[in-house]
């Protein structure tokens, strides 16, 4: 003990190994939860709800029942906040930029009616049912652009609570999923041919993977016009992005100093320029296998479900049990009447 008080030089370097050991912990318990709500998503049922969804279920319930692990905050902090913004990065590369402005500026139109209609009738409808504002906001965007995604990236902008994201990226998955589920079973019965049918699913289902889901038993021009779609509504939170900095910049300046400053959005730089790299370097200067494509795109997608766990854990569901019902029936109602709003005007 006395060569310990004599030597702060070891005291300090073990604090900093400990802190370390406890980082990497950190980040080491999202990751298996995260990939164990990638096994969960492979059961037959769950496989239609996605590992993103599945691993916020483990998240959530592990928080209610052992509480937050405290002594790992750091590292599920670093998942949460940092991972998230490399997987928005790396989301870009799937946004092909060169097929979205020639052969679907006519769809992007659509879009932006799809993200307009959606963020004002969810809050109009939040206000109106007394909802969470800040949830319901984030609703409204994740069902008007990409789902999960969207509020993933829109979350750091708008500062909202990390338990807010979390819910708001469960919901909008499990919700999404149904829906094009839904999509599937009735497209038999539909008077719409492939193409128009691939239109009316990638303007207005929620994200990437439920477009995917909906488009593929109309075959493949349905599926090529609905993520041409789709695309364009992903291409549109760039802008929609800058727009919420610049609202939330002017809401610092008129409610007082004691509203933190808007960072500047950096992950979205490199959005663009993965997405630039994805639509005019890969597959033209660089050649990449299909596998490592494929590699890099389920990378993608396991550190964005290793952030969501980070956020999963934050929230309580005594909290919130109350607090998410109107929101949710905010959203459902705004994407039931999108589907019809976009399917009686094809």
């Amino acid at each position: 003990m006395t060569n310990s008080l004599a030597n702060p030089h070891a005291i300090e370097k073990q604090l900093k190994a400990t802190s370390i050991k406890r980082w990497l912990q950190g980040i080491g318990f999202t990751f298996v939860i995260a990939l164990a709500g990638l096994g969960l998503s492979q059961l037959p049922g769950l496989d239609r709800v996605g590992q993103l969804a599945c691993a916020i279920l483990i998240a959530v319930v592990y928080r209610q029942v052992r509480g937050y692990p405290e002594a790992w905050r750091t590292g599920i902090q670093f998942s949460s906040k940092r991972l998230l913004r490399l997987a928005i990065v790396l989301f870009g590369l799937k946004l092909n930029l060169d097929v979205v402005f020639h052969q679907g500026l006519g769809l992007l139109v659509r879009d932006a009616g799809t993200i307009v209609f959606s963020i004002f009738l969810t809050m109009f409808l939040a206000k109106l049912f007394k909802a969470d504002a800040s949830l319901s906001f984030l609703l409204g965007i994740g069902t008007g652009v990409c789902g999960a995604a969207a509020i993933a990236a829109v979350s750091p902008i708008l500062k909202a609570r990390e338990e807010d994201t979390a819910m708001g990226a469960g919901l909008i998955a499990l919700v999404g999923t149904l829906f094009a589920l839904a999509y599937s079973l009735i497209r038999p019965f539909l008077p719409l041919t492939a193409l128009q049918y691939g239109i009316w699913a990638g303007v207005s289902l929620h994200e990437i993977a439920h477009v995917a889901l909906a488009g593929t038993p109309a075959g493949p021009d349905a599926l090529a016009i609905a993520l041409l779609a789709k695309l364009g509504r992903v291409f549109l939170l760039v802008p929609l992005s800058f727009i919420l900095m610049y609202g939330m910049k002017r809401k610092g300046r008129t409610e007082s100093d004691s509203h933190p400053k808007v960072e500047f959005p950096w992950f979205l730089i490199g959005f663009l320029i993965t997405s630039f790299l994805g639509s005019y370097v890969l597959g033209h200067a660089l050649i990449l296998s299909p596998g490592v494509l494929n590699g890099i795109s389920l990378f993608t997608s396991f550190i964005l479900t290793m952030a969501m766990v980070g956020l999963g854990l934050n929230v309580s569901l005594k909290d919130l049990r109350t607090k998410m019902v109107r929101p949710l029936l905010a959203m459902s109602i705004t994407s039931v009447l999108l589907a019809f709003l976009t399917y009686f005007t094809i």
